[in-house]
């Protein structure tokens, strides 16, 4: 097999980056995995969203999903007929060795959010499911499964009280037991509140590794928020991001698992979503730095995410990961990217006695190729933790959302978004369950070598974008640089961190 050397954009350092021959299935480049909530590919079903009328296929979904929740709960009864015995092996992958206490329910959620969508369980019911196991888990005492840590001689004592470690396994075992005793429990009368409707999404997502040695993206497409939270108020919520990982995955993983179950615990959650989703950002990368120290890590992750909250949509991010809104066919910015040569950030990097330089890019401290990261735990407080986010009132107009990584939108112009895609929509038909992997393999063409994931999340029918002949500045043979678009800032709420 022929083996590259090549040069991480992030983080500078060098690695032989073979293709994706010999990568385990979930990781191949443009293979598509089953449900799960960070992993999901793709939602077939156009959304409820504003101005479409979608009532019959949300019931018809509805009473799919319906149906399908006896067989499934009757399959998992059959093959596993009682909890799991001390010595029955998990049928999961735990994740490490140990679990502080903080990083319980959200590792556990991912756990049985992968295992349910494995067994096909349909996505709401997973989410409802699995939360109603955790309740029951969180509502035992754990102290049964606590782990002294070796302590290093160098840490602080306030810190070493602070971190309470819980052994992984063992927690894993007791979780599946209590998510066993929902299903019997269900599987005799399931309650109400599982079988609520929910809007439809249709969320195109496709993500390949390119010529890196390693795929450090991670992606998160959550339509059922609510259901995995227990909210039950009659606000709608789905979440969406896209995390890029460098100097290794584990801060990418970390934040794909942590970030929306922090956003989901924040008081503001019901008044300021953005706020919230800033607070989420800056908890998980405290999380994760104590996690660092712990386990010698050295990653970090830019970030982007988006929440829908009922007609409003909230974005937050870190670093140069982005996210553009098509409305109407014209692209509207809604953020400015985390940049090392973005003068503001040049500004507070130096200000706190660091310095930017510029070698094969702009880099912090002659390293790293961002300003704002969660993790990088030997670049704090240079590379800040600190997300910035903004909030938009939706009105029907909206076409689809795009989220994706530098690896994307290092090669292709935001005003070109709108052309390809209605290009693809085109030669579809309206269908826009592959327009990710199109839009991908435009980038990869273009010359990218990094990771490159994109996400697509239609508000509209794609249908009728056809039907509206709303073909935008976008087309990869337009001038675009001739385009006067609308920036949207005008109509954005933003909300900027305090620069530290």
């Amino acid at each position: 097999m022929e083996r590259r050397e090549s040069t991480n954009a992030k983080t500078g350092f060098g690695g032989p980056n073979p293709r994706d021959v010999g990568l385990p299935v979930s990781k191949r480049a443009g293979v598509k995995t089953g449900w799960r909530p960070s992993h999901l590919n793709i939602t077939a079903s156009p959304r409820d969203a504003p101005g479409m009328a979608s009532g019959a296929l949300q019931n018809s979904s509805q009473m799919a999903c319906d149906s399908e929740i006896p067989g499934f709960l009757d399959t998992l009864l059959q093959d596993f007929p009682a909890p799991l015995s001390p010595e029955s092996p998990l049928p999961w992958k735990v994740p490490g060795i140990v679990l502080s206490q903080e990083e319980v329910e959200a590792e556990l959620a991912e756990l049985a959010m992968g295992f349910l969508g494995s067994r096909n369980a349909p996505p709401p019911f997973a989410a409802a499911m699995t939360h109603k196991a955790i309740s029951q888990l969180l509502q035992t005492d754990l102290s049964e499964f606590k782990k002294l840590p070796e302590q290093e001689e160098e840490e602080e004592e306030e810190e070493k009280a602070l971190v309470t470690l819980l052994d992984a396994k063992g927690l894993a075992r007791s979780f599946f037991n209590c998510l066993w005793e929902v299903c019997s429990q269900w599987q005799k009368q399931v309650p109400l509140t599982t079988q609520a409707p929910q809007r439809q999404w249709l969320v195109s997502i496709h993500a390949i590794r390119n010529t890196r040695r390693k795929m450090e993206d991670r992606h998160v497409s959550l339509p059922t928020f609510n259901h995995l939270f227990g909210l039950s108020d009659s606000v709608d919520r789905a979440y969406f991001a896209v995390f890029d990982g460098h100097g290794g995955v584990d801060a990418a993983r970390y934040a794909s698992v942590h970030v929306h179950a922090n956003a989901s615990h924040q008081p503001e959650l019901l008044t300021d979503p953005a706020a919230a989703l800033r607070e989420a950002f800056q908890r998980t990368d405290e999380m994760f730095l104590r996690k660092a120290k712990r386990e010698r890590l050295q990653s970090g992750t830019t970030g982007v995410c988006a929440l829908i909250t009922g007609a409003t949509l909230h974005v937050a991010w870190l670093g140069d990961s982005q996210v553009i809104l098509v409305q109407q066919g014209q692209v509207v910015e809604l953020m400015e990217p985390h940049k090392p040569e973005r003068q503001d950030e040049k500004e507070r990097i130096e200000a706190l006695g660091g310095f930017v330089s510029l070698m094969d890019c702009w880099r912090v401290n002659g390293t790293l190729a961002v300003s704002r990261a969660i993790g990088d735990v030997f670049q704090k407080p240079y590379v800040s933790g600190e997300a910035d986010s903004a909030s938009r009132e939706l009105t029907g107009s909206e076409d689809y959302l795009l989220l994706a990584c530098d690896g994307f939108f290092d090669v292709v112009p935001h005003q070109e978004v709108s052309g390809l895609v209605h290009s693809h929509l085109i030669r579809q038909k309206g269908i826009g369950l592959h327009v990710a992997e199109e839009l991908v393999a435009v980038a990869r063409d273009r010359g990218s070598h990094d990771n490159i994931t994109v996400m697509v999340v239609f508000l509209k029918d794609p249908r009728e974008l056809l039907e509206g002949g709303a073909q935008g500045t976008g087309g990869a043979q337009a001038d675009v640089g001739s385009q006067d678009l609308p920036t949207g800032i005008s109509e954005l709420e933003t909300s900027t961190s305090t620069r530290s």
